[in-house]
């Protein structure tokens, strides 16, 4: 599965509240030098073909976020709406979700979609094949049967700000981001906080304070959660799986990017050993999991890194300068492929 979120960033502006520890007019940008340190710049590699496929659209605000789902591309956006476009053809399957809170991000599992929204709400939507209703809303997270078990004791409430508190299964801000891993799901919040699911009854099992400041993106390899955050930081997360007791969560490392900038994204190679991070100045960082280290980065862009995804060695990044950049892994290095503008599709 290959998903790559667009959604709004916070790009270093306080958030609210946090939880608790619980159970230009160009649509062409020319291209720029880029500027790499701490190792130099490798050669060019040999160039791949590259040709555009198709433009998609119907969208009437700006695409949050996109992923795919069985023979369906799922696309979302600022105006409330999920739209499911067919392959191969690409056509314009069916909506749903209208009226629902702005998407920030969506995954999928398996029949279920998962979109995560402006109003703090996971929605939970399943893939049926009855021709009247295949996205169905089956549940919201919290759940109600979770409110229940919750809402009466004292303890299991939280202040999230003067005067106003919350259960601590609650995000008190917008979700922005989510990720699958484990037969849990989880989101991360402009509230700091990194929430835990499971994914059999959707009941929340743990609130992390994760953060100082908005969690903007998050990914799970082997077993670890990485999480990035408006603070500069991307943080890991492993899980302890207690004999007779639910598992628990525990800081396993935090990766530093540059001084005062937000790092909007955050992907993980293949093999678990490489963390790429996505700042607000640009760059694309590069640490070691080994040790915790940051071994390159490259000005990939001039403004703002949004959003980026992988698969297998190429890593492509988006940003808020409208271009698409893509990349090949050498080691821990990345080399430049091509940098396009927003409105092409790549072919490998």
């Amino acid at each position: 599965m290959l998903i790559m979120n667009h959604s709004t960033q916070y790009d270093q502006t306080s958030s609210n509240a946090s939880g608790s520890t619980t159970d230009s007019d160009d649509t062409s940008p020319p291209r720029h030098n880029l500027t790499q340190r701490i190792i130099p710049k490798p050669p060019f590699l040999s160039s791949f073909s590259y040709r555009s496929l198709s433009v998609i659209t119907g969208h009437t605000e700006s695409v949050s976020c996109i992923a795919l789902c069985g023979e369906f591309i799922i696309t979302a956006s600022h105006a409330k709406e999920i739209m499911v476009w067919q392959q191969p053809d690409l056509r314009l399957f069916t909506k749903f979700g209208q009226g629902r809170g702005s998407v920030k991000a969506l995954v999928t599992f398996g029949t279920k979609i998962f979109t995560a929204h402006q109003d703090s709400k996971i929605r939970v939507w399943r893939v049926s094949r009855n021709v009247e209703d295949i996205f169905k809303l089956v549940d919201t997270l919290p759940t109600r049967k979770d409110y229940l078990g919750k809402f009466m004791i004292h303890s299991n409430y939280i202040q999230t700000r003067r005067n106003h508190k919350r259960l601590w299964i609650e995000h008190a801000d917008t979700i922005s981001c989510l990720t699958v891993d484990n037969n849990l799901i989880y989101s991360g919040s402009w509230d700091r906080t990194l929430k835990v699911w499971r994914l059999s009854d959707f009941r929340c099992l743990e609130s992390i304070n994760a953060h100082d400041d908005a969690i903007n993106a998050l990914t799970s390899s082997k077993g670890t959660i990485f999480s990035a955050s408006a603070d500069g930081t991307i943080k890991a997360w492993g899980k302890t799986i207690k004999l007779g007791q639910k598992s628990e969560h525990y800081f396993k490392g935090i990766l530093e990017g540059h001084k005062d900038i937000s790092i909007n994204a955050v992907m993980v190679s293949d093999d678990g050993a490489i963390v790429y991070g996505g700042g607000s100045d640009g760059y694309v960082m590069v640490w070691l999991v080994d040790g915790w280290k940051m071994v390159y980065e490259v000005e990939a862009h001039k403004m703002s890194i949004l959003c980026m995804c992988m698969k297998g060695d190429i890593l492509c990044t988006g940003s808020t300068d409208r271009s698409i950049g893509v990349w090949k892994r050498e080691d821990e290095r990345i080399i430049e492929r091509k940098v396009y503008p927003v409105s092409e599709v790549v072919q490998y």
